[in-house]
């Protein structure tokens, strides 16, 4: 684990042989995601995504980590997340959540804190 947080990347296995990713947070919390390529269509429910790509060696690199009430209008006037995709980003992994929006947000930080993507602002811990 200490060797992912260090190289920023998150290793599994490739798409076609896994359709989740368990992403762990700066507290130590994992987080189940579901793998789908960009430009994939959700209902309107709301969660939290990441817009990755995968390394040749499979490791899922973050560019952009987000939560949203509603996925399916994710990205509407997200500069953000097209930037994520400038910079390569091929797959949108989401994790459904009902939990409300401060679950949502905390969970956003979470990953953020600990993954660091480039098309995130910083933020202080």
């Amino acid at each position: 684990m200490i060797k992912n947080l260090l190289s920023r990347r998150h290793k599994t296995e490739n798409v076609e042989d896994s359709s989740s990713v368990s992403w762990p947070g700066q507290s130590g919390k994992e987080y189940p995601y579901q793998v789908y390529p960009i430009g994939a269509s959700f209902q309107p429910v709301p969660g939290n995504y990441i817009c990755a790509k995968q390394s040749e060696s499979g490791d899922w690199i973050p560019l952009y980590i987000a939560q949203t009430r509603n996925l399916n209008q994710r990205l509407e006037d997200s500069e953000k997340q097209g930037r994520a995709i400038q910079d390569g980003a091929t797959h949108i992994l989401v994790h459904i959540s009902n939990e409300g929006q401060a679950a949502r947000c905390s969970e956003e930080h979470d990953l953020i804190l600990c993954w660091k993507p480039p098309c995130n602002d910083p933020i202080g811990s």
